[in-house]
């Protein structure tokens, strides 16, 4: 056995729920399903009760909480009614709504054990859909069928979602634009395990499009980028859904969370060790710095990925300007959707003072334009130039940039920004 699959043995004792809480975990969710059913039935309301997720196709990794997705399967006579608000008024005043798509709610029954409250609407096709939820039957139904006909999957499967939640890559919200649970799913299925992803991944080239399409919906590689619409074909990883032949399942993934996916792998397989598997407490390391500066970030919105997708864009702004004024050494970007806040980690280095040149003086409009905004400028060669000089501590870019882009900040929902150190 090489060191590879030892490390993976050692993972797969650590990550893989037990017996006992999987079926604890198994019955409050199957008693819940029941509950409400009944609850539905006596309201008269047409609608199925099902459990979906990781606990539906056995792929739930063992953690200190867990999510249970269960979905309400309206009849279709319920395709022009808020479904979400016929669902509210089932369920127990205790339920928290969160905001989405299409409303959904949560709810804690245990102190690490919360359920998801899904409704959608039952479609016989799923083309039929009029919200990528209404594809969860179908998405459940698959992996559970390829789970039964092959039950090492499941392991692959805890293997790969453990990898990737540990290098921040797992998730398709947003502010993460990562792998989803069902992607991971069918890259494993497809792949047929864990370590024969990596290391496809950690082969593939800069920029090489890779096109997945187990079912053979379309007749080669070149077809998929043909017929499917064009903002479907943007990713690193084209997955062609195999229960849905018109929905990429990776179109979450962008470029640069698949560009440290693949580093990680490579890192992995030339090192392997459990630590890659070990998600890493960033804000412990980043706020162990001596230099470090930290920003926190408030939004007006709900917590979840409308918040923490408005959080990561107003880091990417902040980041463009601050690069007009410092050199970065290290960012890193943190949302804690419990407390629905955000920080930013820098370290940044003094930026050399610099020269920069601007339109010819052939060019009166430019020049012109050049003189309003840097009444400094000098010509040169027949070239205007600017000399920019960089002595803004931090400090006081922050509070620049807090007054000059107060409007903007506003536009963005943010309702609070704050310098921590």
């Amino acid at each position: 056995m090489n060191k590879i699959d030892l490390v993976i043995n050692e993972v797969l004792g650590k990550i893989k729920l037990e017996y006992e809480i999987f079926e604890k975990i198994k019955k409050i969710s199957k008693d819940f399903c029941m509950k409400l059913s009944n609850d539905l039935n006596k309201k008269g309301i047409l609608a199925d009760v099902f459990v979906g997720g990781s606990l539906a196709k056995k792929t739930l990794v063992k953690k200190d909480k867990y999510d249970i997705d269960v979905f309400v399967r309206f009849n279709k006579k319920y395709i022009d009614s808020d479904i979400s608000v016929i669902l509210e008024k089932v369920l127990s005043k205790k339920v928290e709504k969160i905001h989405g798509s299409r409303d959904y709610f949560q709810l804690e029954v245990e102190d690490n054990i919360i359920i998801e409250i899904i409704p959608v609407i039952k479609i016989s096709k799923p083309e039929n859909n009029i919200n990528v939820t209404d594809l969860s039957y179908f998405h459940v139904k698959y992996m559970s069928n390829r789970t039964k006909e092959n039950p090492g999957l499941s392991d692959e499967i805890i293997l790969c979602k453990s990898f990737c939640h540990a290098c921040d890559c797992y998730g398709a919200e947003s502010y993460i634009q990562g792998f989803s649970g069902y992607a991971i799913e069918l890259l494993i299925s497809y792949y047929g395990s864990f370590k024969k992803f990596i290391t496809f991944i950690s082969k593939s080239k800069v920029d090489e499009k890779i096109i997945i399409d187990e079912n053979k919906f379309y007749s080669n590689k070149n077809n998929v980028l043909k017929e499917m619409n064009e903002a479907k074909i943007l990713n690193p990883i084209i997955l062609i859904d195999p229960t849905f032949k018109e929905r990429n399942a990776l179109s979450s993934l962008s470029n640069e969370t698949f560009e440290k996916f693949r580093e990680y792998c490579k890192s992995f397989l030339k090192n392997p060790s459990v630590s890659y598997f070990e998600v890493k407490d960033i804000q412990k390391e980043m706020e162990s710095l001596n230099d470090v500066r930290i920003v926190s970030i408030v939004t007006t919105k709900q917590a979840g990925d409308i918040s923490g997708t408005k959080s990561k864009k107003f880091f990417n702004f902040f980041i463009r300007e601050l690069l007009k004024e410092f050199k970065l050494k290290r960012n890193e970007f943190f949302y804690d959707d419990k407390k629905n806040i955000s920080f930013i980690y820098l370290v940044v280095d003094k930026k050399s003072d610099e020269i920069k040149k601007g339109p010819p003086v052939s060019s009166v409009q430019g020049m012109n334009a050049f003189k309003k905004v840097h009444p400094d400028s000098y010509i040169k060669n027949n070239y205007s130039w600017i000399k920019i000089s960089h002595d803004l501590s931090f400090d006081k870019f922050f509070k620049k940039f807090v007054k000059d882009f107060s409007k903007v900040i506003n536009e963005m929902s943010i309702k609070e920004i704050r310098l921590v150190k």
